[in-house]
């Protein structure tokens, strides 16, 4: 009876694990694995795979749509990077603050909109944006004698348009992540910067943001990521994949496009594993320059 016991001691937190080994293997391992092989192959549906080398990875090179798609998903990104970090981490520190009244309500407020659908809010920012008369934005801007602008027929509008919807749908999210850091950041600290007379960006300067580091590491590590694999947004806002000009596709539109729409699954695989590579360089880079990747000191 003690034998099996102990037995059971040592078996049971292998069988905890193997159920999440699997997961790892089936849902993330031999997909990449096989989407690593099939960018070497011309393969589509229906016929036999053949092996081309590199050949896919060549053509990328000098792709002037994949170039393009590059292009708008780095700046999509990059854009997020500047609205969806500093400001959420602005709100969650007024909302945090003890003079902020409904604190609740804007808390809810914030958050509603990432529960919307976003082929709804694609749909609806489409039409808040369009050329037809009486659409939102154009009626706005006719209030102050400005012509109508054809917002999604303009590379810099579109963009500014997919990056207002981001904002708008992303922002309580982040907020969330930053009220929860600021939850574990002790209030000692702010009392006794009080009592050395700190103001309150003095407090902000030296104690809320350094102390939030590692929040705005992982916001930004899920932000590039977000901003990078970005396609059902554009999709929605520009009725399909086929924007003027490209200036709403992405590397994952193009990748669609690819795979879904021309049947060339081996090369839509090569654009994949390059969304990935990027996706990696920056993480990683930014993750060095973070300093998350030092060694704790003793």
């Amino acid at each position: 009876m003690i034998k099996k016991f102990v037995y059971s001691q040592k078996v049971a937190p292998y069988v905890f694990v193997l159920p999440f080994i699997l997961i790892f293997l089936v849902f993330w391992f031999f997909p990449l694995v096989n989407s690593f092989v099939m960018s070497f192959q011309d393969s589509m549906l229906g016929q036999d795979p053949k092996w081309i080398g590199e050949a896919n990875y060549s053509k990328l090179l000098t792709d002037k749509v994949f170039l393009i798609s590059i292009k708008n998903s780095i700046v999509y990104m990059l854009g997020t990077l500047v609205l969806l970090i500093p400001f959420p981490m602005l709100f969650a520190v007024m909302i945090n603050s003890k003079l902020m009244m409904g604190r609740e309500f804007f808390k809810s407020s914030f958050f509603l909109p990432a529960l919307t659908s976003v082929a709804v809010a694609g749909t609806i920012f489409r039409l808040t944006f369009g050329e037809m008369e009486g659409s939102l934005m154009n009626s706005f801007l006719g209030l102050f004698g400005v012509e109508p602008i054809k917002f999604l027929k303009d590379g810099n509008w579109s963009m500014a348009a997919l990056l207002i919807l981001a904002c708008w749908r992303w922002t309580g999210v982040n907020m969330l992540y930053y009220l929860s850091g600021l939850k574990s950041i002790d209030n000692e600290y702010y009392e006794a910067a009080s009592i050395d007379g700190a103001s309150a960006w003095q407090k902000f300067r030296t104690i809320t943001m350094p102390l939030l580091k590692p929040t705005t590491v992982y916001v930004t590590t899920i932000s590039v990521y977000a901003g990078l694999a970005m396609f059902t947004e554009s999709l929605m806002m520009f009725n399909g994949n086929k924007s003027p000009q490209n200036i709403g596709l992405t590397i994952v539109g193009y990748l669609y496009r690819q795979g879904i729409e021309q049947n060339k699954l081996g090369y839509a695989a090569a654009v994949g594993i390059v969304l990935l590579v990027i996706a990696m360089v920056i993480n990683l880079t930014q993750l060095k320059f973070s300093g998350m990747f030092k060694k704790e000191e003793d």
